[in-house]
């Protein structure tokens, strides 16, 4: 297979639902001449209350799906996914593999100036400690955390404003605020859509950071580093959306307010959780 033809191929971008919407928005964004294809899993959102085992079947056939379908790399758009299978899709895939974890703690580990940081998201991601084992290479620095479950579910019934949901933020927020940490690790994709009330509780002195920016970064190095790039004059670029879940319509009404993407339109994807015979073994040892 040549090499033009391997470039020409589209990127893969996962997520559990929405969230990893703003992932695909900031590789789109740097990225304005690659094609992609994006999946939300919203037939099984939320997956941070879900078992880790469980996230890892998910995710796991959602990936081999856009492999697939060719994908020339794979995007990891959803924390609780990176923290429950990131090992197995390295070993599992031949296209690279980027997710949001490693991009936010090395911008995190950048930026702050007291050494206190904070870190919001699922409770799948939290319980993980994987943001804790790769914090440790800093022992220098406090990391505080708090699991947000409702955020999810707010940002995915697009309610992303307004008094419950600065109530919420409050409540989840104040004991970070009262660590006086200085940066704020957005640890979920969906979490960017409550940028606006989190920004409001910790106060405007907190440094946001998010995986968005951060991971579409990582793609570009990936790809300038792998020579993978899409040349300059090879047609229009395609994007194309797919969902799990069966209310396609609520995904697109979902993206377009939320993001302001016009979507044309979102296929159905049919799933069933995979039996991962070569994972068997190993998914019994991580449970126990």
């Amino acid at each position: 297979m040549s090499e033009q033809h391997v470039n020409d191929r589209p990127i893969g971008v996962f997520d559990s639902g929405v969230g990893g919407l703003t992932v695909a928005r900031a590789i789109r964004d740097m990225l304005p001449n690659e094609s992609m294809i994006y999946v939300g899993d919203t037939a099984h959102t939320p997956y941070g209350p879900r078992p880790i085992a469980e996230v890892r079947r998910y995710a796991l056939e959602i990936l081999d799906g856009l492999v697939a379908q060719g994908v020339k790399m794979l995007v990891i758009a959803c924390n609780t996914a990176s923290a429950a299978m990131l090992r197995d899709a390295h070993e599992r895939y031949d296209v690279p593999v980027v997710e949001v974890i490693g991009p936010t703690v090395r911008s995190a580990i950048s930026i702050t100036r007291n050494q206190r940081v904070g870190l919001i998201g699922t409770q799948g991601t939290i319980q993980s400690r994987v943001y804790d084992d790769l914090f440790s290479m800093r022992p220098d620095i406090e990391l505080s955390s708090q699991a947000c479950p409702r955020f999810v579910e707010l940002v995915e019934a697009g309610q992303t404003s307004g008094p419950e949901v600065l109530e919420v933020a409050q409540q989840y927020l104040a004991p970070l605020v009262a660590q006086q940490i200085d940066t704020l690790v957005l640890g979920c994709t969906h979490y960017p859509f409550l940028r606006g009330a989190i920004s409001q509780v910790v106060g405007r002195q907190v440094a946001l950071v998010s995986s968005d920016v951060e991971t579409a970064g990582e793609v570009y190095r990936v790809l300038t580093d792998r020579g993978l790039l899409r040349g300059p004059n090879t047609g229009e670029p395609t994007v194309r959306y797919e969902a799990t879940g069966e209310d396609t319509a609520g995904f697109v009404e979902l993206a377009r307010r939320m993001l302001g993407i016009g979507i044309d339109a979102v296929d159905h994807l049919q799933t069933g959780a995979i039996r991962l015979p070569n994972f068997t073994n190993h998914e019994e040892n991580q449970d126990e």
